[in-house]
């Protein structure tokens, strides 16, 4: 689900969906970049080496931001694949790129309504007459929109998750004018990692503009949370959606950054907490398969209107991202994150060393590597270590019942600043992609964490899905 928009901007009016006209503008693009490239070498053959270091960096960032304002014009599954970029490439991207691509996050135009008007008669047919659909959207996205509307009917009210005309018959197409364009930067190496994270990117891609795969997966979570309160998933119907066209009960909430949520006691916001972190967990240990979007726009929270006889709830909005992790890799991440619990360093080696069995990047680390690895996971578990075990964790981070204190804790810092290290390795290469998806839906849960000033007890959060021994 997309986030909800300020549209203070006129909408645009065109799209260019046919594979010709986005060719044109990667066309385009390239061509101006490539002379940028070569009148940028030409000035800086004079240059003293400091200079010509500042100057390409310089170079480097403007030619990024030109790569995103080129993007951002063609909406779609192009901007799509920017943002997985921005968020799992920072092992392989030069953090010129990365920190430009992030700024398609904030891409926030929306369609005019005769382009969503078409869609929805292309894919209702007479059936749109029966509803009653607000011109004005309440979210855009890279790849749809979404617009309420009320069922004339019944006056039940829905959402509508229109995607963009013909976007789904361009992923193939985009993701190679999108390698097109960053060999043409000559700013991205071209390597082995790069290209298994297009053929990542291209799957979850047609994945996600398959709609029909999407209402599966909210149906399943709708099944899962059946009877807890605490959750709220919307209920697919069916009859008006398809391939590329969602049809959801609609679901009111808040933003997580919405004043009324720091206005909550203390004790609610914990309770929010962990029924976020919960999700996070139930799905590492025993569903097996994850939303991997760490986006806030994902989440609302419907605040209770009677605290004494009602839970706030958190209301689950998008499941397109959803991916599918196998035995081996849940094992590994169950071992890891037990050892953090217990902040056992030799069970955390031997997580390690078990994991080197499945994956070559585990099995060809130094020995000093994955002794500085399971020092950086020891710090990453920390929200979940007990405190008699873990006698590292700062005093301040603890409040005076023993919760974890998340919005004091400067974990993110300190793991980037712990990370570090390994990284400068020469024997560190890319982590594999399996274990990027969950570290990144950790860094999610941390933030949103953080943000909501939440505390937790490492007990609570862990022990119903273990049965160790706890004493």
């Amino acid at each position: 689900m997309a986030n909800p928009q300020n549209y203070d901007n006129q909408p645009l009016e065109q799209l260019k969906t046919s594979a010709l006209d986005r060719r044109l503008s990667i066309a385009k693009a390239s061509l101006n970049i490539g002379r940028r490239w070569a009148t940028n070498s030409a000035f800086g053959l004079f240059k003293s080496k400091e200079e010509k270091a500042l100057q390409k960096q310089a170079f480097m960032r403007e030619q990024a931001q030109y790569l995103v304002d080129e993007l951002g014009k063609l909406k779609g599954s192009v901007v799509k694949i920017g943002q997985m970029l921005a968020l799992y490439g920072e092992h392989f991207l030069p953090p010129e790129i990365t920190e430009a691509l992030q700024t398609l996050n904030s891409q926030t135009t929306a369609f005019s309504w005769s382009i969503i008007e078409s869609a929805l008669q292309k894919e209702l047919g007479d059936t749109i007459h029966e509803f009653d659909i607000d011109h004005t959207p309440i979210g855009t996205a890279s790849l749809s929109q979404v617009h309420r509307a009320v069922h004339k009917a019944t006056g039940e009210q829905v959402v509508f998750k229109v995607q963009y005309p013909n976007i789904a018959d361009a992923v193939d197409s985009d993701l190679d004018l999108f390698r097109q364009l960053l060999r043409v930067t000559n700013v991205v190496p071209q390597t082995r990692q790069l290209d298994d994270w297009f053929e990542e990117i291209r799957d979850l891609l047609h994945h996600e503009v398959n709609y029909l795969l999407e209402a599966d997966t909210t149906e399943l979570f709708f099944q899962r949370f059946v009877g807890d309160r605490r959750y709220v998933v919307p209920r697919i119907l069916k009859a008006y959606s398809t391939d590329r066209l969602l049809c959801m009960s609609y679901e009111d909430g808040v933003s997580i950054l919405d004043e009324q949520v720091f206005a909550l006691p203390q004790e609610r916001r914990n309770a929010i907490g962990q029924a976020s972190i919960e999700i996070m967990l139930r799905e590492i240990f025993e569903w097996g398969d994850m939303q991997t979007d760490p986006n806030f726009g994902n989440y609302l929270i419907r605040l209770a209107q009677k605290p004494d006889t009602q839970l706030d709830q958190l209301v689950l909005l998008d499941f397109g991202a959803i991916r599918q992790f196998d035995d081996n890799l849940l094992l590994i991440a169950r071992n890891l994150l037990l050892a953090g619990v217990f902040h056992d360093r030799s069970k955390m080696r031997q997580a390690i060393d078990q994991a080197g069995k499945h994956f070559e990047f585990f099995a060809n680390l130094s020995d000093s590597v994955k002794n500085d690895m399971v020092e950086l996971c020891l710090l990453a578990s920390e929200p979940f270590s007990l405190p008699s075990r873990n006698p590292t964790i700062p005093p301040n981070v603890l409040d005076v019942h023993g919760n974890y204190i998340w919005a004091e804790s400067d974990l993110h810092n300190r793991v980037i600043k712990l990370a570090s290290k390994s990284a400068t390795s020469k024997s560190f290469s890319v982590p594999p992609k399996e274990l990027m998806f969950i570290s990144r839906k950790f860094i999610g849960a941390y933030t949103f964490m953080t943000v909501l000033d939440a505390r937790t007890k490492a007990h609570d959060l862990i022990a119903k899905f273990t049965s160790e021994d706890w004493t």
